[in-house]
């Protein structure tokens, strides 16, 4: 655990008030082709959490994050963002997420700093070019920042596009295994990033593989198997072994 993070889990507990929640859902399901994903989830994620979301593959976590990234709608159920119904003013709703997926949403003939100005532009965001700088040193890509995305390793086209997920600067982060394909210099840079985000009042929803680094990283965790949430907790009551047991039943 980071001291940034160890000092906001002392605090909330000193102070256990809730904060406004950023995600409600209310007995939210997914089916796909007939196959039940999600089950009656029932969920609050409050402003300026840090949660991650663990599960076997096939327990429904990339298609909660992908509901609440507003790219596939739910079968049944409710969800607020923002304190709004998803229906309700989406495209605002959609200007304060930033998600980061397995597909890179760059394109390959451009370069990393061609891609960003042009999301910058999507976003109209002002000061675009100290932005993208920005966001260039922070992923270590600002020596490869003119080259072709397609000239880029595995981990180079993650670096970029976690720079473009968070360009416009979020509120809500929702990132589906963001450290897959980084090399450990790398890794060790983007925990820090995001401790740094959940510092300055962002909402994080991680999913990741690793349980021993979710539990590191996060403030909450929870547990989906079957569709289903078995496990919702405060990382500090949870050891791996508990969560591994969880998710493998």
């Amino acid at each position: 655990m980071t001291r940034a993070s160890s000092a906001i889990f002392e605090a909330k507990r000193a102070n256990p008030a809730t904060p406004e929640p950023v995600v409600r859902c209310q007995r939210l399901s997914k089916s796909i082709d007939d196959r039940s994903v999600l089950r009656e989830i029932d969920l609050q994620v409050g402003a300026g959490s840090y949660l991650a979301l663990l599960g076997a593959n096939g327990a429904g976590k990339s298609t909660l994050l992908k509901i609440v990234a507003t790219l596939i709608p739910a079968t049944s159920g409710e969800i607020e963002l923002f304190g709004n119904p998803l229906s309700h003013n989406s495209a605002s709703v959609r200007a304060r997420i930033g998600f980061i997926a397995h597909q890179s949403m760059l394109y390959r003939d451009l370069s990393t700093r061609e891609n960003l100005e042009f999301y910058a532009g999507l976003y109209s965001l002002k000061n675009a070019r100290a932005r993208v700088r920005r966001m260039l040193e922070m992923v270590g890509l600002s020596g490869r920042a003119n080259d072709p995305v397609k000239t880029f390793s595995r981990g180079m086209v993650q670096r970029a596009a976690i720079a473009r997920a968070l360009l416009h600067d979020p509120d809500l982060i929702l990132a589906d295994e963001p450290f897959s394909g980084l090399d450990a210099p790398s890794i060790e840079s983007l925990e820090r990033f995001f401790s740094e985000l959940h510092v300055a009042g962002k909402t994080i929803i991680l999913v990741n593989h690793d349980i021993d680094q979710s539990l590191r990283l996060a403030e909450r965790a929870i547990v989906l198997r079957g569709g289903r949430i078995a496990v919702d907790s405060p990382t500090y009551r949870l050891y791996p072994r508990e969560v591994l047991s969880e998710v493998s039943a």
